[in-house]
């Protein structure tokens, strides 16, 4: 049985990743997109985006558009495995053998 990672178990990270990794791999959205989808003040998502990244589970680009600073966030590989595993120990809590 796979163990739960502590990272992305709280549940507004357990949000991103699971939004993050519906996406295809090498696309990518915007942190309004995510704000406004999961509800988060900026504060709030900045702070789990931030530990999220630290852990090497997503990346942030901040770019300019139109002149103006927008921060494009995407999951790497190794968040994308990280949250199969997750979803794994998950599913053998909620649906044993």
């Amino acid at each position: 049985m796979d163990a739960l990672d502590p990272i992305i178990h709280q549940p507004a990270r357990l949000q991103l990743m699971s939004a993050l990794c519906q996406l295809d791999e090498g696309q990518r959205v915007d942190f309004t997109f995510l704000k406004d989808q999961l509800r988060l003040t900026d504060g709030n998502l900045g702070a789990h985006l931030a530990t999220l990244e630290s852990k090497g589970y997503i990346s942030a680009e901040k770019e300019f558009v139109a002149r103006r600073p927008k921060t494009f966030v995407a999951a790497t590989p190794a968040g994308r495995a990280a949250f199969a595993s997750h979803v794994g120990a998950l599913q053998s809590i909620l649906l044993p053998k």
